[in-house]
């Protein structure tokens, strides 16, 4: 057997004992175990807030934008400089190389204040070589409705570095993008409704009718008969006291009452880029046979010259190509797999086949379409 193809295998082997080990790690977890409503739920409307400006980067070390291909951070020197009083003459052909134009992006919590500090991202949008060792100019950063939360500048903190000379480079990790921890001040807060009203809602983060009825009865249960009621699959509401410190105190007790989430759904996640399968606990398995051969094919062409004899006239020198065809069918034994109820007993019957991560992609969803297979497949 060639190299390749037993490394394959013993790769697929190794994830699938991995996805055993943590299957006995289970063992054979029941239908339902214990959660706090915080690890399952959100409280609607407290949440955070995306924030994004355009700024400039300088102090760069000769690795910043090319101006004759960036207009734009041309126009955008102007204009900071303009607004601090230095007019440039008309047609001034500015050629830096220590200017960088950015994206800053920073996302701001809930129930920030003004004076709070946000750590801020800052990626380039030109052609800037390296951002190390640069600082961030004063910039404004808008919410989606145009107004200005928070202002970010300071120096940026690289996690790359990277030289070139002669042609060569050599590089580590990203240089077109940092960091500026606490870069950003918070100037205006968001309104929050959560002190609006009599009641505040719960969002489950996935939809289960059984969970959102569980969530309910326990808060009912703690809380009192009549405390919370489950609007859909999703959302539950709750009675909560009008003063802001009994509703704090009120809602931090609430978040830590465990509830008996449901299992999820049957699913098999297939990521069809890296060949990754991730499977949950409720996969179950229904006795099945399967088969599965590889068919390859390959084509070699090689260049052959032909030249005229020495003492030949008008000849020319001809280069023509060869190819070498070749089709190779790897046999696939037919595997009889026994129906398995828990995670590891269809990681044992998945690990029988001995199938490359490509070729478990195929035999999964031709199980599923068998009706073999227990699950939801979902191809990322």
């Amino acid at each position: 057997m060639p190299d390749s193809i037993m490394l394959s295998s013993l790769r697929v082997r190794l994830f699938l004992v991995m996805l055993l080990a943590l299957a006995s790690l289970l063992g054979g977890a029941a239908s339902a175990q214990a959660e706090r409503i915080k690890d399952i739920a959100s409280v609607q409307g407290v949440r955070p807030n995306q924030l994004v400006g355009y700024g400039l980067v300088v102090g760069l070390d000769g690795t910043g934008d090319q101006t004759t291909q960036t207009p734009f951070t041309v126009q955008s020197i102007a204009a900071m400089l303009g607004q601090l009083g230095i007019n440039l003459p008309p047609g001034t052909n500015l050629q830096l190389r220590n200017v960088a134009a950015v994206m800053v992006t920073a996302q701001l919590p809930a129930f920030a204040q003004p004076g709070q500090l946000l750590d801020v991202t800052v990626s380039s949008m030109g052609n800037a070589r390296s951002l190390r060792g640069g600082t961030l100019v004063l910039t404004p950063l808008r919410g989606a409705d145009n107004q200005i939360y928070a202002m970010a500048q300071g120096n940026l903190v690289v996690a790359g570095a990277g030289e070139s000379a002669a042609g060569s480079r050599a590089q580590i990790n990203h240089l077109s993008a940092g960091r500026v921890p606490g870069g950003a001040t918070v100037e205006r807060a968001v309104a929050n409704p959560f002190m609006a009203g009599d009641f505040l809602r719960l969002e489950l983060h996935t939809t289960d009718f059984g969970t959102a009825g569980r969530v309910a009865d326990a808060i009912n249960r703690r809380m009192g008969e009549g405390s919370a009621q489950a609007l859909d699959g999703r959302v539950i509401q709750v009675r909560a006291p009008q003063s802001s410190n009994d509703r704090v105190a009120f809602l931090g007790r609430l978040e830590n009452l465990p509830i008996d989430a449901e299992v999820a759904a049957a699913r098999i996640i297939i990521n069809a880029r890296t060949g990754s399968v991730v499977l949950n606990q409720a996969v179950s398995l229904r006795p099945v046979a399967v088969a599965h051969g590889n068919l390859s094919v390959t084509v070699n062409t090689t260049p052959v010259i032909s030249q005229p004899s020495p003492l030949s006239q008008g000849g020319q020198t001809v280069v023509t190509e060869r190819s070498d065809i070749q089709i190779r069918q790897d046999g696939g034994k037919i595997v009889m797999l026994e129906a398995g109820v828990q995670l590891a007993d269809v990681v044992k019957a998945l690990n029988t086949l001995g199938a490359t991560p490509q070729d478990l992609l195929a035999i999964l969803q031709a199980m599923k379409a068998s009706g073999a297979l227990r699950a939801e497949l979902e191809i990322i």
